[in-house]
């Protein structure tokens, strides 16, 4: 374990370029993982009962990882490197075997409201081997390549507005050239990769009907890389639901997972529907198994039943 962390930490102390892990496949040359966003909250708003499907989900596809798309501790992040809310929200909750795997996980902006720092902090994969989080990284897979994106300090009214909110901006400012520079690194990325599948992660959703709706900052910044380098995948969370947008203007699946906890009973803008496949104001989570030309996602509640499968092949996608 103590070899990938070496080398993210070196990546990030000597180099402008976004630190890179390598995931291995199956023997059969395919990956499964499942995604959850949103969901620190100490088993509470049936966070709990969340995790005992997604582990029994994760055993019937035996996963490779699993995914954080953020807020992975309310409500406001961890207060520091030994704030028991590590183990009370996540090694105590997610206990099923098939859920001890990596989790690589993105900041949240209710992350941001505590020590980020100490979410970033190696003791905390010492503490509870599974747990990888970093600002912006990219996991290599051969068959795909995942680019998670910090996008929080993409959101201007958490500068402009913060309200009573406190934000752990270390690291950050300045601003403009903390995203400058993550966005050429992205891009750059983007453009190099050979991989047969693009997904990128990030916690704000570029497309959504919930609650907080599109991230106008992540249309005008983001999504021109994300559509000029062919991205097939935006995975995030922020809003509490589970939802699948297809893009209107691009092969694009904006797939929001953040059913993790707390969730907003109809709280949707029913008037933005254009490539609205799928929404589902409840808690549950999603998986996703990928194959070098095929992949297919699958939406679940908190009982487990299945809400939504969507199958999506190298130029041509189709919904059940």
């Amino acid at each position: 374990m103590g070899g990938w962390l070496l080398i993210l930490l070196m990546s990030v102390s000597v180099s402008a370029e976004l630190p890179r892990l390598e995931q291995p496949l199956k023997g059969d040359g395919t990956l499964s993982f499942v995604v959850i966003g949103d969901w620190g909250r100490k088993g509470t708003y049936n966070q709990s009962e969340v995790a005992t499907q997604m582990g029994s989900v994760a055993a019937k596809l035996n996963i490779d990882f699993v995914i954080s798309t953020g807020d992975n501790f309310y409500d406001d992040g961890l207060t520091g490197i030994d704030d028991p809310s590590f183990e009370t929200s996540f090694s105590n909750i997610y206990t099923a075997k098939s859920l001890q795997k990596q989790w690589y996980n993105v900041l949240g902006n209710h992350d941001y409201r505590g020590d980020v720092e100490a979410q970033l902090n190696p003791i905390l994969h010492k503490i509870d081997h599974r747990w990888i989080c970093q600002r912006s990284f990219i996991v290599d897979t051969e068959i795909a390549e995942f680019f998670f994106v910090d996008t929080t300090p993409f959101v201007d009214k958490y500068f402009l507005e913060p309200k009573d909110h406190k934000y752990d901006w270390r690291g950050v400012l300045p601003r403009e050239k903390y995203l400058s520079n993550l966005l050429k690194d992205l891009e750059i990325a983007l453009e190099d990769s050979t991989a047969k599948w693009k997904i990128v992660v990030g916690h704000h959703p570029v497309r959504s009907i919930g609650h907080h709706g599109d991230t106008q900052e992540l249309i005008t910044q983001l999504l021109p890389i994300l559509e000029a380098n062919n991205v097939d995948m935006y995975v995030n969370g922020h809003d509490h639901c589970l939802e699948h947008i297809s893009s209107t203007s691009s092969q694009m699946q904006f797939l929001t997972s953040g059913g993790g906890s707390k969730a907003w009973k109809g709280d949707m803008d029913k008037d933005k529907r254009d490539g609205v496949k799928f929404y589902y104001d409840g808690q549950g989570f999603m998986s996703v198994e990928l194959q070098q030309t095929n992949a297919k996602l699958v939406y679940y509640d908190i009982f487990g039943k299945v809400l939504h499968v969507f199958n999506l092949s190298k130029g041509l996608n189709s919904a059940m």
